[in-house]
């Protein structure tokens, strides 16, 4: 898997991932203990409207910035969106009232809206072949996991020899030494567009590709399911260590750990496993396995007391973890599938905000439910609805999945270039090849005609 590292504008690229991510993780701790200084025990509350802010900016802000990004050069995107966030984590240790925090948690969190879909939708540029490209997202679906356990442990490692509004220093460098590592790769220069639109069908264009491709429209209720099993281990994970298996507040980052431990095996095992295998035939059973847990978690938690439990919750996190890795890391390879080069950038923007919308109903729902029906409501709750994505992804998405589809233009002319290599059919023109929808193609094959 390392050896794609040899790529030096990869290389650059992931270890600027890296290094921002462990700044931004260093960030969430110093955050929550500035919170606690600004609100004291109204700190919760304070953390769950900035968790809500950054959710509301990535769904907003990820596509207007995908349907602006063929206008801005890729390098200085993704370096304007560090030095924005670098700038912002410079303010944050010296804000005085709770709406400052808002205001920056805004801006830095509308700055990574920008950066990481510009960053996703370079990478399958920088590696064309299928094989290291699947080894990337699976390195970074391993950097995302390692950060959450490794930032905390280096954040309580500084707070011994350090106050904690220096870790936003930690945070400033990190994203400073992303935008040099940027500014030392080398980028292929982004497809245009063939179209002139309104900025408003730009805005929109990743979402309408979603919309018009079934393979797409089966990801958007993978992503419901992932976001169900993410949201009660994120948000209930803490309730259920502390108060139904009444162990030590030290357990709490163990049974977090379990659920990071089982996604990395996962990200490990798939490279390999997704050259025999396609795409489908692991997705699918991710969504129907993160429903089966969070039934078998709800019905652990109605069946009283008992030492098991814990070894038990230990064991699902960490299959809820691998689950969600089989659903996760694959994805890029499906939007790389299904989109064309030009529009990678806004396909790529409307999956990181239509995901986060999942969050956002998601988040609430673990939270909210937990707190007035229980844990076991809410992992049935959850469970139900990982179910009812997951049949509704089995739905969408054809099980025989090629890339050639054969189709028909009625509204082209014969002489149109695309038709070179055409039939005349009695309702037109028909002919195979790898089909996305673009400026071309606007229905899919199965739904319409191509016109």
């Amino acid at each position: 898997m390392v050896s794609i590292l040899r790529n030096r504008t990869y290389a650059h690229l992931f270890t600027a991932q890296v290094i921002a991510l462990v700044g931004t993780g260093l960030a969430t701790v110093a955050l929550g203990l500035l919170a606690y200084d600004l609100a004291g025990a109204d700190a919760g509350a304070v953390l769950g409207t900035a968790l809500a802010i950054k959710m509301a900016a990535y769904v907003g802000i990820a596509p207007v910035v995908g349907a602006l990004a063929h206008r801005i050069p890729r390098r200085s995107l993704l370096i304007g969106a560090d030095l924005t966030r670098a700038a912002v984590a410079l303010a944050l240790p010296f804000v005085g009232e709770v709406w400052q925090v808002y205001v920056l948690v805004f801006l830095l969190q509308s700055a990574s809206a920008a950066f990481t879909p510009a960053f996703q939708s370079v990478i399958p540029e920088v590696l064309p072949d299928e094989r290291d490209y699947t080894r990337a997202l699976s390195l970074s679906r391993l950097a995302y996991d390692l950060e959450s356990l490794f930032s905390p442990a280096l954040a309580a490692a500084l707070l011994t020899a350090i106050g904690y509004h220096l870790l936003f220093l930690g945070t400033v460098a990190g994203f400073l030494a992303s935008a040099a590592l940027v500014v030392s790769s080398v980028l292929p220069k982004p497809v245009p567009p063939a179209r002139t639109e309104s900025a408003y069908a730009r805005a929109t264009a990743g979402t309408r590709l979603f919309l018009a491709t079934p393979r797409l429209r089966a990801l958007l209720a993978l992503n419901l399911a992932v976001a169900a099993a993410s949201a009660m281990v994120t948000v209930n994970t803490i309730v259920y260590v502390r108060d139904h298996l009444h162990r030590a507040a030290t357990d709490v980052p163990l049974a977090l750990g379990a659920y990071g431990a089982g996604s990395m095996v996962a990200a490990l095992l798939l490279p390999r496993v997704l050259d025999h295998r396609s795409d489908r035939s692991l997705m699918l059973p991710g969504a129907f396995a993160v429903s089966a847990l969070l039934g078998l978690l709800a019905a652990a938690g109605a069946a009283g007391s008992g030492d098991w439990r814990w070894p038990a919750l230990l064991a699902s996190w960490a299959a809820a973890g691998a689950a969600c890795s089989a659903i996760l890391t694959p994805t890029g390879r499906l939007i790389r599938r299904s989109a064309t080069p030009a529009d990678l950038p806004a396909a790529f923007a409307a999956q990181f905000s239509l995901s986060h919308g999942c969050w956002l109903i998601t988040y609430p729902l673990a939270g909210l439910l937990g707190a007035a029906a229980g844990l076991s409501v809410t992992a049935l709750t959850l469970g139900a609805l990982a179910l009812t994505a997951a049949l509704l992804a089995a739905r969408l998405w054809p099980a025989l999945d090629t890339a050639r589809l054969p189709h028909v233009h009625t509204a082209l002319d014969h002489s149109h270039p695309h038709l070179a290599d055409a039939r005349s059919t009695g309702g037109g023109w028909q002919h195979t090849h790898d089909f996305v929808i673009d400026d071309l193609h606007h229905h899919w094959p199965s739904a319409a005609p191509a016109r």
